[in-house]
């Protein structure tokens, strides 16, 4: 019992002072983890997105992250042309030590996104999301080793634990302010900040009483073309939370064969590369087929940990959907 009460208390130790949040290397492709601001951003019906992350492979089930999220515009044909009002819901998970530690979260969420000229070339958007958010640690799943003995470390322990799920739970709060502009229909800019955990939600396991630190993260990029049937897409992130913070930047070539303007359903292919500094180079490759793209990255790890993950990081695969419809209205977005 001694085991398992050390081990919560450096899980929730971890969670008020030393973690960041569970994240994607595919940030760009996981819209409402990014910011409830892209809530709506995008152009077309309903947009669904995928993201599914196994993290450190070679360690039997480490981490694995999923999430998905549906959103869509509301009162189109009540609001101006070009502004849009965007609802959303989103479910995701985090398993790590082989599915002892569990993570559970539900967000619901709408955003307003403001033209700033006629076209709609220019909007700022302010959006806010709303948390319900699980932790469960299943002691008869947690697997300690032996005490030390002249032969080492003996396998797995004998000792028996009483199988209790220990559960914590809290009301999040999120928040963030987006700008998107572009100068014609061929290339895009954008920036944003958002915060996660803006009220501080407290947990409580074994008696304390923890703290969720706020997530800040800033982010940008945008699309221009260099030639009539290729786009370079840059990208880039900074994000801190208790005094961690985080890096990302790269990009990706979008090459359509024949050009967009002669297919009804145009097929891109991506491949380009990111960088979180000082940990790891992210290769990126995407197909994208009509209003369906796939996305695969692979972390390579080249902080001083590659020594134990043998440079290993985590696999990533990514799915967005958007369903459009002639009536559509359209609107300036990140591809992204």
């Amino acid at each position: 019992m001694e085991k398992i009460k050390l081990f919560i208390l450096c899980v929730c130790f971890g969670l008020a002072a030393n973690a960041q949040d569970p994240h994607f290397s595919q940030f760009f492709s996981s819209p409402l983890t990014l910011t409830p601001a892209y809530i709506g951003k995008f152009d077309g019906n309903i947009r669904v997105a995928g993201n599914y992350r196994n993290q450190w492979p070679t360690i039997n089930r480490a981490y694995q992250t999923s999430t998905v999220s549906v959103d869509f515009p509301v009162l189109q044909n009540k609001i101006a042309y070009n502004d849009r009002w965007g609802a959303g819901i989103m479910a995701y998970t985090d398993k790590s030590a082989n599915g002892a530690v569990s993570f559970n979260y539900a967000s619901v969420g709408t955003a307003f996104h403001k033209g700033l000229d006629e076209d709609g070339y220019q909007q700022v958007g302010a959006g806010f999301q709303l948390t319900y958010a699980q932790m469960r640690i299943y002691t008869a799943d947690l697997h300690f080793a032996d005490q030390l003995t002249s032969l080492g470390f003996t396998n797995v322990t004998s000792e028996v634990f009483a199988g209790d799920n220990l559960k914590s739970q809290y009301i999040d709060l999120n928040g963030g302010f987006l700008y998107t502009g572009s100068t014609n229909d061929n290339n895009f800019f954008y920036g944003g900040v958002s915060g996660y955990h803006l009220n501080r939600p407290k947990t409580q396991f074994t008696g304390a009483d923890y703290l969720m630190e706020p997530r800040v993260t800033i982010h940008g990029g945008g699309y221009f073309p260099i030639s009539y049937n290729a786009k370079l897409h840059l990208s880039g992130l900074f994000s801190t939370q208790a005094g961690n913070n985080e890096t990302v930047v790269g990009g990706a070539f979008e090459f359509t064969p024949g050009g967009s303007e002669n297919q009804e359903l145009p097929v891109s292919v991506y491949a380009g590369a990111w960088i979180r500094l000082q940990d790891a180079l992210i290769p990126y490759a995407g197909l994208e087929f009509g209003t369906m793209r796939l996305g695969i990255s692979y972390d390579v790890n080249t902080s001083q940990l590659k020594t134990a993950s043998n440079s290993r990081g985590g696999i990533e695969i990514s799915l967005i959907y958007i369903s459009r419809s002639p009536d559509s209205k359209p609107i300036h977005c990140p591809k992204f």
